[in-house]
């Protein structure tokens, strides 16, 4: 057997050893993308705080607030204020690219 069809089987016992893995993987980064959609549809309408955003999308408070800190850490979402004891959260609004900062110049 030669070195290349050796690289070969090798590839495919690793791939089928690992296959249940990579469909859990899969399944995850679907429904994280599903959720992450969902919260961001539910602050497009107003500012929520997480139990609102919980209730409004069915996902669980836990992972909103998971999602909520890594919107926040990468600049998507804003503290908007207070309800409570609570942080409403808000959408960031796209900054407008240097063609429609021309555009509304002129």
């Amino acid at each position: 057997m030669s070195e290349k069809s050796a690289k070969k089987e090798a590839m495919k016992r690793l791939r089928e050893e690992r296959k249940g893995w990579i469909t859990k993987a899969a399944a995850a980064v679907k429904t994280q993308k599903k959720e992450r959609k969902a919260i961001l549809a539910c602050l497009e309408k107003n500012p929520a705080t997480v139990p609102e955003i919980a209730e409004t999308t069915g996902i669980p408070s836990h992972r909103v607030i998971w999602f909520v800190a890594a919107l926040k850490k990468y600049g998507e979402l804003v503290e908007d204020g207070q309800d409570g004891s609570y942080f409403r959260y808000a959408l960031v609004a796209p900054k407008e690219t240097a063609d429609e900062q021309a555009c509304s110049a002129a």
